[in-house]
């Protein structure tokens, strides 16, 4: 009997859950900071749902948000703020790749396996390499995208302008989405900016370079030594090419007239506006546009962008590009009566066809759920837009109507659960949730379900 016991208690608990409960601590420990007196400018701290609202989205890199950090947040505030930022932008990752290191000699290989899946790698000897990467591309990143900011807001806003630059690049860099521009106008976002190539080419940069994901940073840095790139980085990089063209041709043709978004502005304006409206929308939440003013047809448009996503492996959310890519071209092995999924000439595994399919089925359920709750919750609101502010907090992307703002707080709890799992991904919830073995010995019989 103690033996027995004995082996329970010694069980390693798995990767995911660990993960997920990681998370959850640093929004835990941010709520109770954002409540503090020395937070905010008035000296009373946020109260507890705008604390706890404000760590989730931050540490959840989502950009949904009750307050205006520039005008609400003192300079402590707006530290934790990005601290919380950063933490959730890359520690997933490396989080992850930590544990596929740390559990190769003391877990199951089912662990393992689950921890190398989420951070796409192939060896375990790429571990190391990995997080290498990571640290060194987002610090390299982060500091020359501060830099070139400088540029344009110290001589603007003098002293001011290097914290803001710094905060631009970081947040922007982890797709976060939070921004210091409620100093010129509150909630304003990138909106004065449409025709400033300087700012709005050094933020599209950086949602991008933070967006495809990390694994294809590294693949693309040994392109060198291996003379060859990856399926998953030539899935990656395709995927999100065709995305960003056609949210840029889909926002500038639907909104060209409308005399609410991009009607006033000039020619090159428009461009710049909608190309940058097309990149934020992958999770990154910064808005050159009044999204509430946009039309039902964009607002579907870029919903479908939003719940994709970024890259697998990124600082971004969605169901991911390779996710989607997988599922398209299963569709297409289907019409053309082939068994299997074939990607690039390559063929995809059962395994990562099943787990796409999870992945999205599990995503648009949380997606619905979320949408009936606000439903209930914000009821003057039109179904678009509830949706709309459903789909942003699942994939992290913090774009909003409006409605955030209007929800009470049952429909903020939902956004709040929503952002959690769209963080963290949806398999990583469920499994972080499911105590039963994995029992890949078991026979079961075969049985045959009509379908279609």
């Amino acid at each position: 009997m103690k033996n027995e016991n004995a082996k329970i208690n010694s069980r390693p608990v798995h990767p995911m859950r660990i993960i997920a409960l990681s998370v959850l601590s640093v929004i835990i420990v941010g709520t109770v900071l954002f409540m503090l007196p020395c937070m905010t400018r008035d000296g009373k701290g946020l109260s507890f749902m705008k604390a706890v609202f404000t760590a989730t989205s931050s540490v959840c890199v989502t950009g949904l948000t009750l307050i205006d950090p520039a005008v609400t947040l003192s300079r402590y505030g707006q530290v934790v703020l990005l601290i919380l930022i950063e933490i959730g932008g890359i520690s997933m990752v490396t989080f992850a790749s930590f544990f596929i290191f740390a559990f190769k000699k003391h877990s199951a290989l089912r662990s393992m396996r689950l921890a190398q899946e989420y951070t796409n790698l192939d060896v375990f000897s790429q571990v190391k390499p990995l997080v290498r990467t990571i640290v060194e591309v987002t610090v390299l990143c982060q500091l020359l995208g501060t830099a070139l900011l400088c540029i344009r807001f110290v001589p603007r806003f003098g002293a001011k302008g290097i914290w803001l630059s710094m905060f631009t690049a970081v947040s922007a860099y982890c797709n976060a989405g939070f921004d210091l521009f409620g100093i010129e106008k509150e909630f304003g976002s990138m909106i004065n900016y449409n025709g400033d190539f300087l700012v709005m080419g050094v933020v599209i940069a950086m949602i991008i370079l933070g967006g495809i994901g990390f694994y294809v940073f590294y693949d693309l840095l040994t392109y060198r030594k291996t003379h060859r790139l990856s399926l998953h980085t030539k899935t990656a990089l395709i995927t999100a090419g065709i995305l960003i063209l056609v949210g840029f041709f889909c926002v500038f043709v639907l909104e060209y007239n409308n005399p609410q978004t991009l009607k006033p502005l000039p020619f090159y304006q428009k461009l710049s506006a909608s190309l940058f409206q097309s990149v934020t929308t992958r999770t990154a939440g910064f808005a050159s546009l009044d999204i509430a003013l946009l039309g039902d047809v964009t607002k579907i448009v870029m919903m479908l962008l939003m719940f994709i996503g970024a890259g697998s492996g990124s600082t971004g959310g969605g169901i991911k590009t390779t996710t989607f890519a997988v599922l398209v071209m299963t569709v297409v092995s289907v019409i053309r009566s082939r068994k299997d999924t074939v990607v690039l000439k390559k063929r995809v595994s059962h395994a990562i066809v099943a787990k796409s399919l999870a992945i999205a089925a599990l995503s648009m359920l949380i997606v619905f759920l979320a949408t009936c709750v606000l439903s209930w919750d914000v009821r003057s609101t039109n179904g678009t837009d509830l949706l709309f502010e459903a789909v942003s907090a699942f994939s992290t992307c913090g774009l909003s109507t409006g409605v955030t703002a209007q929800a009470g707080t049952v429909g903020l709890w939902a956004l709040i659960v929503s952002m959690y799992i769209g963080r963290i991904g949806p398999m990583c919830f469920v499994i972080s949730l499911n105590s039963r073995k994995e029992r890949d010995s078991e026979i079961v019989p075969e049985g045959r379900i009509m379908v279609g």
